[in-house]
């Protein structure tokens, strides 16, 4: 199969070579000409044989609307369109709607493995219709992770990206605990290898994870996390969850918390703790520190 790849960075970049290792053929276009196969979006449509098949993996919102708008111009009916960045949802029912409008099909998928994928391969979950999902169906077998699993049609155009949101607020929550746990074991004096009780967690307990591992090596690397600064970013799907989970009356008590726990990393002095601060001492006479 032949496959015109946009975007070569630290996730497309390994996705076109496991692509490429399972014998197809991969010609990618990246703003980076270190990265590019071709100059422009022309030539690398100019490069496919029709039915084209053209997958976007670019950052959400305004450099995916922009690629999806230029590609449409240069594709032609039958062609399939395949945004496997982390747009939202709602986006991709837009985008399937303009790119109807020209007789091209739209695939959205939820991509989950990040620079382990080439090695691993990825958790990909997909959305559309059935035609245009077959159209890409060589793609998808050479991505995902060997065996049974980790595939899913999961739905009409949104449902990929839903799903890949949704495993991300799930994410949130699970990375959360074990960081509130990791505190509280440095915290105590008593436990003195707290590297070893987390790598102890890894066989035989109900909390193995792979993220687990991942906070194992991360504690081989620098023992205590002194190298670290104690700031989360948010990549926006979290986010979206929390306002998914609200337009359909979902709780998310766990998920919300977790996003919110981010957010506070990023104050270096809470303003909310200074007026819990001034509340006890107004109540109870209990001492303050001031700057």
């Amino acid at each position: 199969m032949e496959l015109g790849l946009v975007g070569l960075g630290k996730m497309g970049g390994n996705m076109r070579e496991r692509i490429r290792r399972a014998g197809h053929t991969v010609v990618g276009y990246d703003r980076n000409p270190d990265l590019a196969d071709v100059h422009s979006l022309e030539e690398l449509v100019g490069k496919l044989s029709g039915p084209r098949v053209v997958w976007v993996m670019v950052p959400a919102g305004a450099a995916t609307q922009s690629t999806i708008d230029e590609l449409a111009e240069l594709l032609e009916p039958g062609d399939v369109v395949v945004d496997g960045g982390n747009s939202r949802w709602t986006d991709d029912e837009k985008h399937a709607e303009e790119l109807a409008a020209k007789s091209i099909g739209f695939v959205d998928c939820g991509v989950s493995g990040g620079v382990w994928g080439l090695a691993n391969g990825y958790a990909l979950m997909y959305g559309g219709a059935a035609e245009n999902i077959a159209k890409v169906q060589p793609v998808f077998d050479a991505l995902k992770p060997e065996g049974e699993f980790g595939a899913v049609h999961a739905g009409k155009v949104g449902a990929g990206h839903f799903s890949k949101m949704v495993h991300n607020g799930i994410e949130y929550a699970m990375m959360q605990a074990y960081a509130e746990g990791w505190e509280l074991l440095e915290k105590v004096d008593s436990v003195t290898d707290v590297r070893e009780v987390f790598r102890s967690w890894q066989e035989g307990t109900v909390i193995r994870s792979w993220l687990l591992d991942l906070a194992v090596n991360a504690l081989s690397e620098d023992e205590h996390l002194d190298k670290l600064k104690g700031y989360a970013q948010d990549s926006g799907e979290g986010r979206w969850t929390v306002e998914a989970a609200i337009d359909h009356a979902v709780p998310l008590p766990a998920i919300t918390a977790s996003l919110f726990a981010r957010f506070s990393s990023r104050q270096e002095d809470s303003p909310q703790m200074k007026m819990i601060s001034a509340l006890r001492n107004q109540f109870g006479g209990h001492a303050v520190e001031t700057k």
